[in-house]
């Protein structure tokens, strides 16, 4: 049955995140309304499936034939986007399923967030007796990188939109998801998917996280959560999908006052925080305090998981090393110990003021070649688990072509590298680059280090989940990489 439920899932979210055709109700001439947006960017992303437009008062809308009704559109359509009033989006669902659609995305609002629940509940009984998989209402739309799908009803020229990867988003709040995809377009940081879901009136969290579990396009899923319809069954889905691969949550609604407000915005109950949080460490999720750090760790699940809590750091800047150790001790990892091997080699080649130890000075005058000899030996070190290389790029000796050597070094070992450097719009190039190849980025030590502690965590609890598949029982943990064109080949990968 659980099987069967799997199956069902996978096929009816389908027509709603990989529909071969979509028609848009409520598409408009008037480049400020919604409908002409949604129309307009599923247009200018490539989409190659069949486009639809509905409006009663138009022929055409954007060079695209226009239909009164869905049921006057004769050929197959695998997901409506309706973008009209709440009051007249029941009436085009239910056109929708005598059409035989088996995909909706309601992005219309008005419903149970503004106390209309009897309008809410006709949707969901519409969905019911016609099989329809609603994601809605009250929601901003998908993205589906990988089958050029963009329904989103913000401009392109306001919200930039992230390259291809493997991280896919699933978002309660569209204002919240709008932010983060733009974060991750401007930071050179790929998706598969984004998915605003509204109200959850018929497709929840559950469902998407059983959807994203046995997608092959997804290896991180990245949520943002207000409140959740069915506890025990989202457990059960989180557990099994952390069993495979990482889940990083923030959870809104803590306090008792943004709870009342969450219940405002999507009429979700946002539940007792202390518990849901209990709730996220026993299913292996992460959990992520604000915003700021649910960016954070969709980065670092890009490397390959650290399997030790020892860490090596390589500066140019000595106060930025001091900067790390303090973080380190303050997360609860360690200092790796340099070998004897090691320091004694690179004493005979590096200039004798710099300080080969952990923190690893190269000091003010360092430049690429040294970062390169430094980060040659660190890769061999068997006493290293992760690398912290911090670039102060300010100095006069340091160039961009350390950015290859961070790169280089990433492509070439399976240790957990991060990068870190602080700065203005010089070094902000540098850090897009370094991400772009897939390596994480940071702007301080502590957060790369925090990052590292949480990732280290759910590495050392995915190990103990009794739903963990054969390759983590054995210890070989697959490498997961955001960016499939790479400089090197990486020790372990086919």
């Amino acid at each position: 049955m659980k099987g069967e439920r799997t199956q069902n899932t996978q096929k009816d979210l389908c027509s709603v995140l990989e529909p071969d055709s979509i028609a848009v109700v409520g598409a408009s001439r008037d480049p400020t309304k919604i409908g002409h947006t949604i129309l307009k960017n599923l247009m200018i992303s490539g989409y190659a499936g069949k486009l639809y437009a509905v409006n009663p008062h138009a022929n055409e809308v954007l060079g695209i034939k226009s239909y009164k009704s869905v049921l006057d559109i004769k050929e197959d359509i695998d997901c409506a986007i309706i973008a009209i009033p709440a009051q007249f989006a029941n009436n085009v669902l239910r056109e929708c399923g005598k059409r035989g659609i088996k995909g909706a995305i309601v992005i219309s609002g008005g419903f149970k967030e503004v106390g209309e629940d009897a309008l809410e509940k006709e949707l969901i009984d519409i969905s019911k007796k016609y099989g329809i998989s609603v994601i809605g209402p009250n929601c901003l739309g998908i993205v589906n990188v990988h089958k050029h799908i963009d329904s989103i009803f913000l401009p392109v020229y306001k919200l930039k939109r992230p390259q291809l990867g493997s991280i896919s988003f699933v978002t309660q709040s569209g204002a919240v998801g709008s932010t983060i995809l733009d974060l991750i377009g401007e930071s050179n940081i790929g998706i598969s998917k984004f998915i605003s879901y509204g109200n959850a009136a018929v497709v929840d969290e559950s469902s998407l996280l059983e959807y994203l579990r046995n997608d092959p396009d997804t290896k991180v899923i990245v949520m943002y959560i207000e409140g959740v319809k069915d506890g025990r069954r989202f457990f059960e889905e989180l557990r099994k999908t952390t069993a495979v691969k990482p889940v990083v949550v923030l959870k809104a609604g803590k306090s008792a006052l943004s709870a009342i407000a969450a219940k405002s915005h999507t009429g979700t109950l946002a539940g007792d925080y202390k518990i849901f949080s209990s709730m996220l460490k026993q299913a292996g999720a992460v959990e992520a305090e604000n915003l700021e750090e649910l960016f954070n760790l969709s980065k670092i699940f890009l490397q390959p998981l650290p399997k030790g809590d020892r860490v090596l750091v390589i500066t140019n800047g000595g106060g930025d090393g001091v900067l790390a150790v303090d973080a380190i001790e303050r997360y609860g990892l360690r200092l790796a110990q340099v070998s004897a091997h090691m320091k004694n080699k690179l004493k005979r080649i590096l200039p004798k003021h710099v300080v080969v130890g952990n923190p690893f000075d190269l000091t003010g005058d360092a430049d690429s070649g040294r970062y390169r000899i430094a980060l040659q030996e660190a890769v061999k070190e068997d006493g290293v688990d992760a690398i912290i290389i911090i670039t102060l790029f300010q100095t006069a000796g340091l160039g961009s072509e350390v950015v290859h050597e961070v790169i280089n070094t990433d492509n070439n070992t399976d240790k957990t590298v991060v990068s870190v450097a602080m700065g203005g719009e010089y070094t902000q190039l540098q850090l897009g680059i370094i991400e772009s190849y897939g390596v994480p980025a940071y702007e301080s030590p502590d957060a790369a280090v925090r990052s590292l502690s949480k990732a280290l965590w759910y590495y050392r609890k995915k190990l103990q989940n009794p739903l963990r598949p054969r390759e983590i029982e054995a210890g070989v943990l697959p490498i997961v990489r955001n960016v499939p064109i790479k400089t090197g080949t990486r020790k372990g990968s086919k």
